[in-house]
Parts: C-alpha cells; sequence; structure tokens
C-alpha cells in the first residue's frame, strides 16, 4: 500500500480502482505463526468443559492469545462451544480480522476479544459467555461478591458494564459486535478478572487459559451461592482483604480440577 500511495493519491486511485485485490493481499493481516496442538487441545477443552460445567449455552466463546504473537488470537468460528473441534480455530489481529477465515462464520462479538488484548497485556485468554447466575447481579443493585474460597479472586469488586452508556448503532441489539462497543467493555474491565455485561452476561479474563476457565467456572458457583445466602436472610460473612490476600499467595492444586474437568468433557466427544 505504501508503494501505491507514494505515485500520489491521483494514481493510487486508479490503480486501486483497477486492481483493489492486489492492495488487499499487501495489507492482510499476517499469521502469527504454527501453534501446538497441545495449545489448541486446550482452547477446545476449554469451550466444552465451560459447557459441561453449566457456564457456556448455545452460544458465548474462549480465545487465547497466540503463543507466539501477541497481536494476535485464536477463537472458534461461529458454532456451539460443544461442538468446537481444533479444525474450527481461527486466528485474528487485535482488530478482530480473520487472518485466513477460509469461508467459516466469525464470532459476532469477536470484538470482546481483540479490545480486551489491546489494552491487557497480562491477559492471555478471554471467556465470554451468558452465565446464567450472574445475571441478576448485572441487573440489580446488589454487587458480585467472593463468600467462599475459590472465588477470593472476586475481591475488590466486579464491575458492571452496560452496553445503553454507549453511542452506537449496534447497542440495542445488546451484542458487542463492532470495536467501539468492544473497547468499551475492555475499559470497564479495567484490571479485574471479571465484568458483568448488564443483562447479557459476563467477560472473564485470566493469564492462561485453563486459569480463565477456573474464574468462570468459580464466578457462576459464586453467584449462585451468593444467590442462596442472600435468600437466606441475615448478615452474610463475605471473604475478608487478609483472606484475599493469602489465597493469592497460597500454592494452589487447580491442576487436579483441570485434569478431571477435561477429562469428563473430552470423553463426551
Amino acid at each position: 500500500m505504501e508503494r501505491i500511495t507514494a505515485l500520489g493519491p491521483f494514481l493510487a486511485a486508479i490503480l486501486l480502482v483497477a486492481n483493489p485485490h492486489a492492495v488487499w493481499a499487501q495489507t492482510a493481516p499476517a499469521s502469527g505463526g504454527p501453534v501446538s496442538p497441545a495449545v489448541i487441545e486446550d482452547l477446545v477443552a476449554a469451550n466444552r468443559i465451560l459447557v459441561n460445567e453449566g457456564v457456556l449455552d448455545a452460544y458465548g466463546h474462549v480465545s487465547i492469545r497466540h503463543p507466539g504473537n501477541p497481536d494476535r488470537y485464536l477463537l472458534s468460528r461461529s458454532l456451539a462451544p460443544v461442538l468446537v473441534t481444533a479444525d474450527d480455530i481461527i486466528e485474528y489481529d487485535l482488530e478482530s480480522v480473520p487472518i485466513d477465515a477460509k469461508g467459516r462464520a466469525s464470532v459476532l462479538e469477536r470484538f470482546i476479544h481483540g479490545e480486551v488484548y489491546k489494552v491487557r497485556p497480562d491477559v492471555g485468554a478471554v471467556i465470554h459467555s451468558h452465565s446464567p447466575a450472574v445475571i441478576p447481579f448485572s441487573v440489580t443493585q446488589v454487587p458480585m461478591r467472593p463468600l467462599y474460597h475459590q472465588s477470593t479472586f472476586l475481591y475488590g469488586g466486579v464491575p458492571v458494564w452496560d452496553i445503553r452508556d454507549v453511542d452506537s448503532p449496534d447497542a440495542a441489539a445488546l451484542l458487542v459486535r463492532n470495536g467501539l462497543l468492544g473497547k468499551s467493555l475492555a475499559a470497564a474491565l479495567g484490571d479485574r478478572p471479571v465484568a458483568l455485561l448488564r443483562g447479557h452476561g459476563n467477560v472473564v479474563v485470566g493469564p492462561d487459559v485453563r486459569t480463565a476457565v477456573k474464574y468462570a467456572v468459580f464466578t457462576e458457583v459464586n453467584a449462585r451461592l451468593q444467590t442462596i445466602a442472600i435468600g437466606l436472610g441475615g448478615p452474610i460473612k463475605y471473604i475478608s482483604a487478609d483472606e484475599a490476600a493469602a489465597r493469592t499467595q497460597a500454592p494452589s492444586d487447580f491442576p487436579r480440577a483441570w485434569t478431571l474437568w477435561k477429562k469428563r468433557a473430552l470423553e463426551k466427544q
């Protein structure tokens, strides 16, 4: 493109009209390179685990940042998560443009992923779900707060993003289907691991896909438990700051849970 525009705007316009495909070939995003089959297997497993654990339904999606290029990410084509296989994974740039879709339809809300990766270099995986138990906390004044040991990562607050606050013609559809909406959501997420989407679901991030899956599962569980606790009445003893900090430093045996979840999910293929 630089070679063409260097010839002058008039000549560049003529060349663009005459052969637009040549220009597109020069400006199409390049691949971040090959990805280990083991990495892809974990991405596929993450989709199936989250269905198995009641977080994903026919919709929702999981992505990972490309291990060889931080400006690329990997996400399934538009498909029910339980059906995702390695052949369904598409690579995107951070504008959420597919590198080579091969005729496959892209997820409408892929902009969630691209915009989060832009502003969060610490994030290696992004999950968007319609996690059912979190929805009430997105439409009421009751804040989601951690109340059991597996959800201490929620300490510090769970922001709620309302798409109606964004001036976009797409906002009324309640779907994050452009970069403007994705950018607004990423800003609301800030440095937190979880943000709720009003009347829609949540976005969960982690340094890697296994951690993001853990956060997504335990956010759903915490939401169910908190709703039960509120229904029982009386003061609730939520996780304290000291407990949250101590849990962050404590040894983790999460690989045990991941192994179980993955085995259970993949056995159902």
